[in-house]
């Protein structure tokens, strides 16, 4: 039998004992969420759901970056596209997601210069080779993304290059889990934490939450495997009423994380309360730029002052986004929101949670 037929037996037989675990061991209902974006799209691209025991409900959390961005940031961006004095460059999710009265798309459509870029080094190569003007990234992500926006700052920095500018809306991760737990409306046996993140910042950013609120949590990763030996750790503890860290993805996440990229992040930005979308205002969420590198902060020299403005009238994001409602639920989903015709961020994003059901159970849901 030649070697991939044998790993593809042997990841199946693996698959049938986890599931068959899952299935003994689940005896009462329980909620889980899976807090990464990412862990959304695998799950329903596995069809993972539809082996876990009708006891299971997977819940999806605020994991996409672009969908928790908040609407005045978006606002913020449009404001800058319209530039003349700039170049604005972006990863491509957030093209489509509607601000209040435009979107980046929109913009560039109308004529402004927006490019998508594939990393923020793209971005600094291309103000190098355009010291006319200001290129601005938009630095939106968690801590997964963050490391290479700080590293890319210091490089300009290094290489003399002044006109490339980042505006910071970076999000940490684990203030937004301790604000879920703390939530009386939220009702969540166990969170499956996010394998990319705790690359970053190690499982013991998380401890003190679980230690505190005493939920269980367990670290994943993305395979179909990963997942569910995650989901097989997290059912066992809820069931033996036990409320502790784990780590399902030991062969990528250790306790400490990765410490190069903790202190390149640690060198260049600040932590700053954040509004995030759904969950509101969050405690020591949020990077910015710090202080001594505020010359190459887009905040910091231009004037982006922006009405604040509600979330679009129906729209269920934020409520999505805090694992309250399915998007089902909501009375745009299917209808005047679609992913041609986004009207909120959750079905703009591929890690969108709107944008999961809407590809993977077209419009019925899970």
């Amino acid at each position: 039998m030649p070697v991939k037929h044998i790993e593809e037996y042997r990841d199946r037989e693996i698959a049938r004992r986890l599931i068959a675990q899952i299935h003994a061991a689940s005896r009462k209902p329980i909620r889980l969420m899976e807090v990464c974006g990412t862990h959304t799209m695998s799950i329903f691209r596995s069809g993972l759901r539809s082996l876990l025991p009708e006891t299971i409900t997977l819940v999806s959390g605020p994991g996409c970056p672009v969908c928790v961005t908040a609407q005045r940031e978006i606002d913020q961006f449009v404001a800058l596209a319209r530039r003349e004095d700039v170049i604005l460059t972006t990863f491509g999710d957030l093209l489509r997601v509607p601000g209040s009265g435009s979107s980046l798309q929109q913009e560039r459509a109308a004529g402004c210069d927006v490019r998508v870029v594939y990393s923020p080094l793209d971005a600094l190569a291309l103000a190098a080779r355009n010291r006319g003007k200001k290129v601005v990234f938009l630095g939106v992500g968690f801590e997964t993304t963050a490391p290479t926006v700080a590293a890319a700052l210091l490089s300009a920095r290094a290489q003399g290059v002044s006109n490339f500018l980042v505006f910071a809306a970076h999000k940490r991760t684990p203030p937004a889990v301790g604000a879920l737990m703390a939530a009386p409306d939220l009702r969540v046996d166990g969170f499956l934490l996010p394998g990319h993140v705790c690359l970053v910042t190690g499982t013991r950013a998380f401890q003190p939450l679980v230690d505190r609120y005493r939920i269980p949590c367990v670290v994943g990763g993305f395979e179909p495997l990963d997942l569910l030996g995650a989901l097989t750790r997290l059912v066992a503890q809820i069931e033996a009423g036990a409320a502790v860290l784990e780590n399902a993805y030991e062969r990528a996440v250790t306790a400490s994380g990765n410490a190069k990229a903790q202190a390149v992040m640690e060198a260049v930005f600040a932590t700053v309360d954040a509004e995030w979308r759904g969950l509101g205002a969050i405690p020591e969420s949020g990077l910015k730029i710090a202080e001594a590198h505020r010359a190459l902060d887009a905040e910091a020299c231009f004037d982006l002052s922006v009405p604040d403005v509600p979330e679009p009238r129906g729209c269920a994001c934020g409520q999505v986004l805090k694992g309250l409602r399915i998007p089902t639920d909501c009375a745009l989903y299917q209808k005047t929101c679609t992913p041609m015709h986004p009207v909120g961020p959750c079905m703009v994003s591929s890690e969108g949670t709107c944008a999961a059901y809407y590809r993977y159970h077209g419009g019925e849901g899970a």
